[in-house]
């Protein structure tokens, strides 16, 4: 059973999963408490987001032990998430509006079809990862080169940094997973 230990009958990570989803909920009640002006559908949208995140973590912490593992996919979804809540936020390139950032769900459906081909084992994540940096980095290069980004310094400054924020993060990720999978160092 999961959350028994072999040999003896001690409950484990019980507390880390409370903790973990009590975190979550009191996350997603932050803006009411702040009194943000969002609409429910805002805190729909916000719910789904995090379940989602948490669920994923959940699923990681079951297929491995590693904690290298446990890391890489502990990156890969904040990376997801970050990536999706800048978008929906925000807008990476320009506003939220913009079609140009429908790239990006390019970007993580080559992490999400990458890491089911590789059945979720540490090689196979790796290399989903390293390809879903390599994605990252495309999307920054053809976003520079249209100009599909902001207008001026500003939009070259979104481009730059967060693409090289979210490619550093994929590729952390799949360091993690190399070397959970046994492959050197975690670099």
């Amino acid at each position: 059973m999961a959350g028994v230990a072999q040999g003896d009958n001690k409950r484990r990570g019980i507390p880390w999963r409370i903790a973990g989803w009590g975190a979550a909920a009191f996350v997603l009640l932050l803006p009411l408490i702040a009194r943000a002006p969002w609409t429910l559908s805002d805190f729909v949208v916000m719910g789904i987001l995090i379940g989602s995140a948490g669920l994923a973590l959940e699923l990681a912490v079951r297929a491995s032990g590693s904690i290298y593992y446990r890391a890489g996919a502990g990156v890969a979804v904040a990376a997801a998430f970050l990536l999706i809540w800048v978008n929906g936020a925000v807008g990476f390139l320009g506003d939220e509006s913009n079609p140009a950032n429908l790239m990006f769900a390019g970007v993580l459906a080559i992490a999400v079809l990458g890491s089911v081909l590789a059945r979720f084992r540490p090689g196979g994540m790796a290399r989903a990862m390293f390809l879903t940096a390599a994605a990252q980095i495309l999307v920054g290069v053809v976003a520079l080169a249209v100009g599909l980004g902001s207008p001026g310094y500003e939009g070259l400054y979104e481009v730059v940094i967060g693409t090289s924020l979210f490619a550093a993060l994929w590729r952390i990720s799949a360091g993690l997973f190399r070397k959970a999978a046994g492959g050197g160092s975690a670099s």
